[in-house]
């Protein structure tokens, strides 16, 4: 697109030409978009009650502060135990492309959670770092000392684009580079731009040389976004607007047969293709994928991402904004438990979607799906050569958190042979820039802290997953975290009872908002009430398969007895498929008979 060809010759007729994507297509929104759109560029109330002596944010200065990396949480236990009020607390989230948390940065946040947070640092599902327990009062020296440490927290959380993911391998090897490189520049590119300076005014005090510093690439792809169809209409925000998108925004980015990133469930998801000189040829994409759902709620579900072809590698992140602007302006503003991506290709089909794209917003090729061969779920856990003279080496944190004794020296190994570290998708940890000559020294600290073979844990540990849920998460009916360790023994022992030789995808979430990326677990269990949950059965090992919900209200204590059943079938084929196979070959209703024979009349 051009401008002359829309009938304007200059930057200000476009600016005064296009709405608001607030009253796009004149579609009624939510009181909280205008709510957006008053606040100054996600600025007030929050920059006020930061100066206020309150021991907790209003829920207005709550719904900005998560643009801004950060949830105000209320730890419930400790609350029911003093009987005074509600002990309000932060939980504060880091913006980590691909994974990576440059050394020093891993440092300062290793201070500031024994400081100022509950001493510990969570991995989360989406390659960055959580902290949480921080005071209200401590908020602004701890975001302050992240951005000074040349880190970020800008957009981890809110209606803007969300941490972009990519394989955490730091290979210097095949399509890698340039998928890790493609997530930071999609990362800086769909940045908001004004709350890049409310951001720094708030937490640094306006110094600027602290600022998102894009790539020439980034910012001749950023002029674009004045373009018509994508220009939103307002010159701050010329991609978001002032009324930001409709709900979050998720992307990611792979190699061809790695799908460590669950490809499938984002917004856009991108397979991208490198030439031998390991610069990107293009991308096979995916859009409109999302695990969020709500109990009881036929309109809100998981879905899969569907393709709509390949893109050459030049064009890529003008279309990634392009699938942004389009769902800034046909993404449901009046509810939003309806205004994910994933409905807007749901109601409207993929055949619309691709037409809107490419006559509105982006004007390139969208060629046929290039050949991707199998993918499956790789982890990167042990040693592995990076380069000719480098090694990494990954370590297995069951549900990411670090804490203890291992927080402790990981951050000493870090300090000592100055290291990186990358987070992957399934909150393991991966050390790297580990010189030849640093190994033996390296591994040998390793050992001291328990990681004696860091590539062979419990292989039914190896990929399970689970979110926070309790005590902190407001949104939490049940246990998660805390219960996975044990629901992992608990069905270890029944499969050795049982002399199944063969182990199980798992995973577990408190609430049916999909954190941990249940539904595409051959076995997830998804809070549904107080010590119970919903039973989902049937994805598979390589996350490209939906699970199917079974039981609404499982309780936990009738784990084992609702299992066997299935479990025994899945024996007398010899165990040679994987479970989620197993189920899906015998199908619901044999499968639903079998979960229910042992249930009390």
């Amino acid at each position: 697109m051009n401008f002359e060809e829309h009938g304007c010759t200059n930057v200000e007729e476009i600016e005064k030409s296009v709405p608001s994507p607030c009253i796009a297509n004149n579609s009624p929104r939510a009181k909280f978009e205008q709510f957006k759109a008053d606040s100054n560029y996600l600025n007030e109330p929050l920059q006020s009650e930061l100066l206020n002596d309150s021991d907790h944010f209003t829920n207005d200065a709550v719904q900005l502060l998560k643009f801004h990396g950060s949830y105000q949480q209320d730890d419930r236990e400790h609350r029911k135990r003093g009987g005074t009020g509600k002990d309000w607390q932060m939980m504060l989230r880091l913006r980590n492309p691909a994974g990576l948390v440059p050394g020093p940065l891993f440092i300062a946040l290793d201070d500031l959670s024994d400081r100022l947070g509950n001493k510990t640092l969570r991995a989360t599902t989406r390659q960055c770092f959580q902290m949480h327990g921080i005071k209200k009062g401590n908020i602004k020296e701890v975001i302050g000392t992240i951005v000074k440490s040349m880190g970020s927290t800008l957009a981890a959380c809110g209606d803007v684009n969300r941490n972009v993911m990519a394989p955490a391998a730091p290979y210097e090897k095949g399509s890698y580079p340039a998928a890790r490189k493609l997530a930071h520049d999609i990362a800086d590119a769909l940045s908001p731009q004004k709350a890049e300076r409310t951001y720094i005014d708030l937490w640094v005090d306006g110094e600027m040389k602290y600022a998102i510093k894009p790539t020439s690439e980034v910012k001749k792809i950023r002029k674009l976004q004045r373009n018509p169809g994508v220009f939103s209409g307002d010159k701050n925000e010329p991609l978001y607007g002032a009324t930001y998108l409709p709900r979050k925004f998720k992307c990611a980015t792979t190699v061809p047969g790695d799908n460590s990133v669950d490809i499938l469930t984002h917004d856009i998801g991108l397979v991208t293709f490198a030439n031998a000189k390991g610069a990107i040829e293009g991308c096979n994409v995916y859009v409109g994928g999302g695990m969020g759902r709500t109990h009881n709620l036929d309109t809100t579900f998981a879905r899969l991402a569907d393709p709509i072809g390949f893109v050459e590698g030049k064009y890529i992140l003008e279309l990634v904004q392009s699938i942004l602007a389009l769902q800034r302006d046909y993404g449901d503003r009046k509810t939003r438990r309806h205004s994910r991506l994933k409905y807007v290709l749901h109601d409207m089909g993929v055949d619309w979607f691709k037409k809107q794209l490419t006559t509105k917003y982006f004007t390139k090729e969208i060629g046929p799906l290039r050949n991707e061969g199998d993918a499956i779920l790789e982890d990167y856990l042990g040693w592995h050569q990076q380069s000719e003279k480098l090694w990494f080496v990954g370590l297995p944190l069951l549900s990411g958190r670090l804490t203890g004794e291992i927080k402790k020296e990981l951050r000493n190994i870090v300090e000592k042979f100055a290291l990186d570290v990358r987070l992957t998708p399934n909150q393991d940890l991966l050390l790297c820039n580990i010189g030849n000559y640093q190994k033996a020294s390296v591994n040998n600290a390793l050992i001291n802290i328990g990681f004696n073979n860091p590539e062979s844990p419990e292989p039914i540990t190896r990929h399970a997953m689970a979110c926070p849920a309790l005590p902190l998460c407001g949104l939490a009916m049940t246990e998660a975290e805390r219960f996975l360790p044990k629901l992992l023994k608990r069905i270890n022992n029944q499969l050795k009872k049982l002399e199944i030789n063969k182990s199980i995808l798992i995973r577990v979430t408190g609430c049916p908002n999909g954190c941990a990326r249940p539904y595409m677990a051959e076995l997830a269990l998804v809070g549904s009430g107080l010590n119970q949950y919903q039973l989902w059965l049937g994805g598979s090992t390589n996350l490209q398969r939906l699970a199917t919900p079974y039981l609404q209200k499982m309780p936990i204590n009738e784990l084992e007895k609702t299992l066997e059943p299935l479990f025994l079938s899945w024996k007398d084929t010899g165990a040679s498929s994987s479970l989620g196979d197993h189920v899906i070959k015998l199908g619901s209703e044999c499968v639903m008979s079998l979960l229910t024979s042992n249930a009390d009349p």
